[in-house]
């Protein structure tokens, strides 16, 4: 493969992305060198984290720079080594971008086995959404039999694996989605206790229907009226792990009007990035990777065709069009 496509970062968008922000590219192909492999890339994932590294604000990691590859984690095949520990054939998970193939030293690689479990799920369920469902809820929230638990973004690749987490641990599970359908893929699919549609307007008194017994953890992936909505329903003591504010990503003002309950409750609030606790992940993928395997743990994937729909795809999961976790089928 002398050539390759790729999409850079054009330009940083003001507010919503559009298309004309990325830029599809043709480039040669790099000379592999001692210590490297080339892969190609079968899944791009895409994650809303990519809209903040977008943007030059400060923010936890450095941005995205200007005409170079988009950030992206990628699964795909070795086509050609030079490194001792990686073999022509292998599966691998990385983050080469948004590209159909890439140079890695093998540092940041990871051979996955596709035997019982498959490549795209990797970049899911038992990937790096997967990995943050499941730190988020046993690290942060910590949750007992019993306790009821809220989640935002309900039908999405965490939150819909941070609502089965809960429910094997043996507690009351509620999630928030938009519209009927993902409402109900929620609870009749996943086994979530519950789920309110935001969309149909009456969010807090559903809300409250749905916890009647208040809430006692919620992993937050949206913030704005939904999270408002469930830090009025907190219990004492309650534990929030925030993971994303979705709800701002593109300037959005995002009120919370409940934030007393912080102090009235006496509420433990953390916001995290999965990637700072590494220590944590071959635990956590490893049974991640079982439960899928073992059927305790289901999916839903959203997949685009080829790598020149990635824009298009990526500009709908910022505004929740896609259903479950959202990849690019590179071809």
């Amino acid at each position: 493969m002398s050539t390759y496509r790729r999409i850079v970062l054009a330009s940083r968008p003001s507010a919503e992305p559009s298309p004309d922000n990325f830029r599809l590219e043709t480039v040669d192909t790099p000379e592999l060198q001692e210590g490297e492999i080339l892969v190609r890339n079968e899944y791009l994932s895409l994650d809303p984290y990519m809209r903040g590294r977008m943007s030059e604000e400060k923010s936890y990691a450095a941005p995205q720079p200007l005409d170079q590859t988009m950030i992206g984690g990628t699964a795909g095949e070795v086509i050609a080594s030079k490194n001792a520990k990686f073999a022509v054939g292998d599966k691998v998970v990385g983050a080469l971008g948004w590209a159909e193939t890439g140079v890695s030293d093998g540092v940041a690689l990871r051979k996955v086995d596709i035997a019982r479990v498959p490549l795209s799920a990797y970049l899911g369920v038992a990937g790096m959404p997967g990995m943050t469902a499941w730190y988020g809820l046993n690290q942060i929230m910590q949750p007992k039999a019993g306790e009821t638990v809220a989640v935002s973004a309900a039908s999405g690749a965490v939150g819909s694996v941070v609502g089965q987490l809960a429910k094997l641990k043996g507690c009351r599970v509620v999630g928030i989605a938009g519209g009927k359908e993902k409402c109900a893929y929620v609870v009749d699919e996943l086994g979530f206790d519950a789920c309110v549609d935001y969309k149909a307007g009456n969010l807090v008194a559903d809300l409250a229907a749905a916890t009647p017994n208040g809430i006692d953890a919620v992993f937050e992936n949206v913030g704005g009226a939904g999270f408002d909505a469930a830090l009025a329903r907190m219990n004492a003591f309650g534990r929030i792990a925030v993971c994303g504010l979705i709800a701002g990503y593109n300037g959005e003002a995002v009120a919370v009007h409940n934030f007393s309950s912080v102090l009235t409750n006496r509420l433990t609030i953390r916001g995290f990035i999965v990637s700072e606790h590494l220590e944590f992940w071959a635990e956590g993928l490893r049974e991640l990777a079982a439960l899928v395997a073992g059927g305790q743990l289901k999916y839903r994937e959203t997949i685009a065709q080829d790598l020149a729909s990635a824009p298009d795809a990526f500009i709908g999961l910022l505004k929740g069009k896609n259903f479950g976790k959202q990849l690019v089928k590179l071809t």
